[in-house]
């Protein structure tokens, strides 16, 4: 009788066990998705903000006319990312699409002003 007793003591210490490691795997998993979703988020946020720069720098240099791939070069990003940044862009400000004679397309956006450029 006494090993029966030992058993089923042994065998609750064993599940005991196996629930803590579930446990802790648990906590583990879901600290490492905290961890990588809040870096990803970090990044898209930091992508967004090497556009915007870009997209704001290539206004004052390309006199408010923009490709593409222009933005995609000054920001250093993806395309597809450029690519839905300057189409909002596009939207909002109300740009108008231009084609050279090489069949690029470019966007020429509404002029910038800087407000004591016109005052002498």
């Amino acid at each position: 009788m006494p090993t029966l007793l030992s058993n089923s003591s042994f065998t609750h210490n064993i599940n005991k066990l196996a629930m803590a490691i579930l446990e802790v795997i648990l906590i583990v998993g879901l600290g490492v998705s905290a961890v990588m979703l809040f870096t990803s988020a970090f990044q898209q946020r930091q992508q967004q903000v090497l556009v915007e720069n870009a997209f704001y720098k290539l206004l004052e240099e390309q006199d408010s006319c923009i490709s593409l791939i222009q933005l995609a070069a000054a920001a250093r990003v993806d395309t597809e990312l450029a690519k839905q940044y300057l189409e909002r862009q596009v939207k909002l400000l109300n740009a108008l699409t231009e084609v050279d004679d090489d069949g690029n397309t470019f966007y020429r956006f509404p002029k910038l002003r800087h407000p004591y450029s016109d005052r002498n």
